[in-house]
């Protein structure tokens, strides 16, 4: 059986990062798009109370996509190192291994947020006007999300194989899918929140589906079976746990936002009432076209990065990582001059009511104020991913929102009110940017001769070293 490793081969790095990051960047945005064009339509058709309730559920769905992006990631890197390496056989067993993980990990989570679903939208910051939006909203999105989350394994699986547009085409489905039935459901039906989660969740299983369909076609050419005897026959606990530890600091950059959501419910619904946290909602949908652009680039030089791990080419690699930076700052420069430039109609675009818009306009603009300097800090966390670094990248991962952003949002609250919260974002990302330059000028300083890793599917994961 031969491999089509051909992409990763291509001279020009810079082609080989654009032909994963395009796809990625869009794939992700329409991801994005689920709860984005949810929250446009409810806030046109309902109210803004449903804003505030999809801001409220927001922390859930980014906690369940987090799960489907800690597998995924791990196991798209994986595969990646192994194609590198030509281990077909832990290339085999990486994806049997990541299906069963993340089936056996959702259906356990969605059912733990069912049973226990109640006081914790309460936690989240609902208030009595909210609480039954966000409750139709949470029950009915469990369903799609586990679809959702499996075709996300598939789909990032087949792009370290090197099949690139998968994503994207499977996730552009279900974006087309959920605008039709958001206006059917909720603009001609009038079903409000219900109607909003339907056309979200009926989309999911769609583009399920066809990420299934597709995925079947890519794993016949590697002979994987999914069979009870091959499943018992492939079942690793070393592998398991490497596709975890890798994927982890993945995990941890999402939950963060939801994380960030939460505390900032609660901080803000006390000081600026329900009107605050619409506001913390419509900054989070508009600014996500940074975070997409940055994590879409980051993202896509894991696998390149990982391939020529698996190959021994450390050259390749540390080229790769310079070619990101520029790319990733570029690319989030102009983002940003545009979204700065225009953003009263874009934020007016989601908030109907124009008496919040303009402070949501000034929040909007204090909180992006820097987001493209932010752009190395995640550089660094999916490159550290993809060397087997994960100590560094868990560190990493929980620094800017986390260790920084939160305490500073408390203090800057207490300090300033409600336009601290709104302070605390760019600090935060300044002070970020600032230590992943550390780390970056460290990664390039260290002269280390480079070890061809030694994968064995018993051993889990592969031993690497550098001298």
């Amino acid at each position: 059986m031969g491999i089509d490793n051909s992409i990763f081969n291509e001279k020009k790095v810079i082609k080989v990062l654009l032909r994963f990051a395009i796809p990625s960047i869009i794939s992700l945005l329409v991801v994005e798009l689920y709860n984005m064009v949810d929250t446009v339509f409810v806030g046109r058709y309902v109210g803004v109370d449903a804003i505030a309730a999809l801001t409220v559920s927001f922390p859930v769905q980014r906690f369940l996509t987090s799960i489907g992006m800690l597998i995924s990631i791990g196991a798209s890197t994986f595969v990646a190192r192994s194609l590198g390496s030509g281990n077909i056989n832990e290339l085999k067993d990486t994806v049997i291994n990541s299906f069963v993980l993340i089936i056996v990990t959702l259906l356990t989570v969605v059912l733990g947020i069912y049973i226990f679903k109640n006081p914790l939208i309460t936690a989240l910051g609902a208030s009595t006007t909210v609480y039954p939006l966000a409750d139709k909203y949470i029950t009915i999105i469990l369903i799609g999300s586990v679809f959702q989350c499996i075709s996300m394994v598939a789909c990032y699986t087949m792009t370290a194989l090197g099949i690139t547009k998968m994503t994207l085409y499977s996730n552009f489905i279900g974006a087309v899918f959920n605008i039709i039935l958001d206006i059917l459901l909720v603009k001609v039906c009038g079903m409000g929140v219900a109607g909003a989660a339907i056309a979200t969740t009926v989309s999911q299983i769609t583009a399920f589906i066809f990420a299934m369909y597709k995925f079947n076609k890519t794993t016949i050419k590697f002979n994987i079976k999914f069979t009870l005897d091959s499943i018992l026959k492939s079942f690793n606990k070393g592998l398991i746990k490497g596709i975890v530890t890798i994927g982890f600091s993945t995990f941890v950059i999402e939950i963060s936002d939801a994380v960030v959501s939460v505390i900032l419910n609660k901080l803000l619904v006390t000081t600026g009432g329900d009107s605050a946290i619409i506001t913390v909602g419509v900054i989070t949908k508009v600014s996500m076209f940074i975070f997409v652009t940055i994590i879409g680039i980051s993202e896509a030089m894991q696998p390149i990065v990982a391939y020529n791990y698996g190959a021994g080419n450390y050259k390749k690699m540390r080229e790769t990582l310079k070619v990101t930076m520029k790319t990733v700052t570029i690319a989030s420069l102009l983002f940003g001059s545009l979204l700065m430039i225009f953003a009263t109609p874009i934020i007016g675009f989601f908030l109907k009511d124009s008496s919040m818009l303009g402070s949501a306009v000034t929040a909007f603009r204090i909180s992006i104020a820097v987001h493209p300097v932010i752009g190395i800090y995640y550089i660094c966390i999916y490159y550290y991913q993809a060397i087997e670094e994960s100590k560094k990248s868990f560190l990493l991962s929980i620094y800017r929102q986390l260790v920084i952003f939160i305490p500073l949002a408390i203090l800057f609250v207490h300090m300033f009110g409600i336009v601290g919260a709104w302070i605390a974002y760019p600090v935060s990302d300044m002070i970020s940017f600032v230590t992943s330059l550390w780390f970056i000028r460290k990664g390039f300083a260290q002269k280390q001769k480079y070890v061809i890793p030694t994968s064995s599917v018993k051993a889990g994961i592969p031993a690497v070293r550098y001298s």
